[in-house]
């Protein structure tokens, strides 16, 4: 299976999530990594499988290299009607009502443009004693077995 891995992070967790995940992955699967401002949806092709991975930062906001991706999703609303995606929220619990909002922004804009989500949102809370991947990978795991069937 052909996975993509799009980031958006302000301290490189995002990142070295995605970089974790696909290590563990091995050579299962032909994955690339690209941070969310490298990317143009309009150019997502239906052989692939996007796993967004985004922080969250201030007061729900989504991260500096996240933004142009969004804006270009509301301006050009491209038809990502035949492209799969996963998402995965990076936040943090106590910041209440804006909990892993970016990721929420992100799921929005891509439903928005017909695009098919896999699964549900993952989200790890960087208050919890968890580490990121330790959440990650068996929801990316659960991920890939529903875009398998």
């Amino acid at each position: 299976m052909n996975i993509h891995f799009l980031y958006g992070t302000v301290s490189g967790t995002a990142e070295m999530l995605c970089d974790s995940l696909k290590d563990d992955l091995g050579d299962a699967h032909d994955c690339q990594i690209s941070s969310l401002d490298e990317v143009e949806p309009g150019e997502f092709d239906a052989d692939t499988l996007y796993i967004l991975v985004s922080a969250t930062y201030g007061s729900g906001q989504l991260p500096d290299n996240a933004q142009p991706f969004l804006d270009t999703l509301e301006r050009d609303k491209p038809d990502l009607s035949s492209v799969r995606f996963a998402i995965f929220g990076l936040g943090d619990r106590s910041f209440g009502p804006t909990f892993a909002n970016g990721s929420q922004t992100l799921l929005t804009g891509m439903l928005a443009c017909n695009a098919q989500q896999i699964g549900e949102r993952g989200i790890h809370d960087a208050s919890s004693d968890d580490f990121p991947q330790d959440i990650a990978l068996p929801w990316l795991k659960d991920i890939l077995v529903k875009a398998a069937a």
